[in-house]
């Protein structure tokens, strides 16, 4: 304990303890006469207008790890392993500005939560809609367990989680967390919408300054920039190949940068977090207007990266307190390096927050899965809606409990091993959510089968990667593209397979005229707006079976 920043320290905890408040709060905040059902407590009402719905998913999209791991990856190994992050949420809003307005039509037509409710609607399928909740299930949990490595990489350079015993270790992060729990169990979505406000203020305060004021306290953006030059020209000597890449250079380098950012944009709207906090808003347009706005986060995140070189330019040592070089601490130890103490309190108060909020709708996401797609579907499927909330708000507790269990038990590198299969597993949930809502050419059982394939190939592509320096499998998440012959993204290479063997068992099974299932929507139910009588249901009273009734 001799090693804590006290200062900084203290102004963590203030800033933690305002953000605590704010969250138990949110339970009054457009209150509405009941919160139990899952529209109120794990979509917020479906009310969310532009400027919250933005905060919200600029919360949920850019987390606490995002802002560890990019600078950190920029640090450790160059452009191609942390500033394919920038391009791919550029091209990302683009994309959801022309499917997801269509999600949110048909979810608001039919009171869907889940993906998996959509496709359970499209093809009265049971068992692809379990395909996807499932998938999704797996991919938000290690997610989830990372927003705790972003925790605990401030906690460490704030002198906090060594020592023997778990009270010096661990106790923070159990504090943080059961905090977190009781908060999001109260309040629902309504809590990190409201915490999202101070989240980005302090993030896009701390960044402005570290950019603007660190280059100049390491001899400016040349000495910057040729410092990371060298470096990833430098032998590794555990590899004895160039450290990094500085810039990418040769067609291997070109795949893999492209592959990763499309890839990446494809895959992350499609996670049960991202499509909730879509889902809360209270119109299309407010969708649309959010993909217009949120490239705001990416200029943010384009000057984040950067810091992982301003790092080597100032010489930083991310050390842990294990005595190991741990890349993820460069930024929290770069602030408290080169800023005086209370606003190193800040910048670590944003890394830390930063993980509230993304944690707190993935829980609640994986919560709202579990409850409809396995809970309603398979064992009480005439559950109420209170009944539903019920069951979503201890599936978020034990969502939590499990994180937690899964990064204090298990190497951290595990942690992001899963992390990078979720990301290879959840694009192969795009040709059933995102093609389906243009079209029904494709059968529930040729989807089901690329889902599986695109599974299985990715999984082993990834666990076929070993990590040069420790030797283990699930090394990375790059491998050689088949056909081309280069190095590219696993999850992109699945989805193209996932789509090829779709489309070719579509053609056989619409050859012989097999049964595609009954579709409940129609035509208009992808158009339909807040306020349209003619499209919009019912959503359940408290006390009746949830699913509600047209009112036309």
């Amino acid at each position: 304990m001799s090693d804590v920043n006290g200062v900084a320290l203290t102004v963590l905890i203030l800033l933690f303890a305002l953000v605590t408040v704010m969250g138990f709060y949110a339970s009054r905040w457009r209150r509405p006469a009941s919160m139990e059902s899952l529209d109120e407590w794990g979509l917020g009402g479906r009310k969310f207008g532009t400027w919250v719905t933005w905060f919200l998913l600029g919360g949920d999209l850019y987390t606490a790890y995002t802002f560890v791991a990019v600078p950190a990856a920029m640090f450790a190994t160059g452009a191609v392993a942390g500033f394919f992050a920038v391009p791919y949420t550029i091209i990302l809003y683009p994309i959801i500005f022309v499917f997801m307005a269509r999600l949110w039509s048909v979810s608001h037509r039919h009171g869907y939560v889940t993906p998996a409710d959509f496709v359970r609607g499209r093809y009265s399928s049971r068992g692809l809609s379990l395909a996807i909740a499932i998938t999704g299930f797996l991919a938000t949990m290690p997610y989830i367990a990372l927003q705790l490595v972003g925790i605990q990489a401030v906690l460490e350079v704030a002198g906090l989680g060594g020592g023997s015993n778990w009270v010096a270790k661990d106790a923070p992060l159990f504090i943080a967390f059961a905090l977190l729990a009781a908060y999001t169990y109260s309040s629902g979505l309504r809590a990190p919408a409201v915490i999202a406000f101070v989240k980005d203020t302090l993030i896009y305060l701390v960044i402005i300054v570290a950019i603007v004021y660190l280059p100049g306290k390491v001899g400016g953006w040349d000495a910057v920039f040729g410092s990371a030059a060298d470096k990833m020209a430098s032998e590794n000597p555990a590899t004895g190949a160039p450290t990094g890449v500085f810039i990418p250079t040769g067609m291997d380098n070109h795949w893999a940068y492209a592959t990763l950012a499309l890839g990446s944009a494809l895959a992350l709207f499609m996670y049960p977090h991202s499509i909730t906090a879509t889902l809360s808003s209270q119109s299309r347009n407010t969708i649309r207007r959010n993909a217009s706005i949120l490239p705001a986060y990416s200029f943010i995140l384009g000057l984040l990266a950067l810091l992982g070189w301003v790092a080597i330019a100032a010489g930083t040592q991310p050390v842990g307190l294990d005595g190991e070089p741990n890349a993820q601490l460069v930024i929290p130890q770069l602030f408290e390096d080169m800023f005086p103490s209370w606003f190193a309190g800040v910048a670590w108060a944003a890394i830390a927050i930063g993980a509230l909020v993304p944690a707190a709708i993935m829980s609640i996401a994986a919560a709202n899965t579990f409850t409809r797609n396995i809970y309603k579907e398979f064992i009480k499927p005439h559950a109420t809606a209170k009944q539903e909330a019920q069951v979503s708000k201890l599936a978020s507790l034990v969502v939590k409990i499990f994180a937690l269990v899964f990064v204090l038990s298990l190497d951290k590198q595990n942690a992001i091993n899963f992390q990078l299969l979720g990301g290879i597993w959840i694009l192969q949930t795009l040709p059933a959510i995102v093609f389906s809502l243009y079209t029904k050419w494709f059968h529930r059982w040729g989807l089901l089968v690329g889902w599986a394939v695109g599974m299985v190939y990715g999984t082993m592509s990834a666990y076929d990667v070993i990590n040069p320096i420790t030797g283990k499998h699930f090394g990375g998440s790059l491998a050689e593209i088949p056909v081309i012959g280069t190095l590219g993204y696993i999850a992109l290479t699945a989805f193209v397979i996932n789509v090829v063997v779709a489309a070719v068992i579509t053609l056989a099974l619409r050859a012989g005229k097999v049964d595609n299932g009954v579709d409940e929507t129609i035509a208009g139910d992808y158009f339909a707006d807040a306020g349209d009588p003619r499209v919009m249901k019912r959503l359940p009273e408290v006390g009746e079976p949830a699913g509600g009734s047209p009112t036309t």
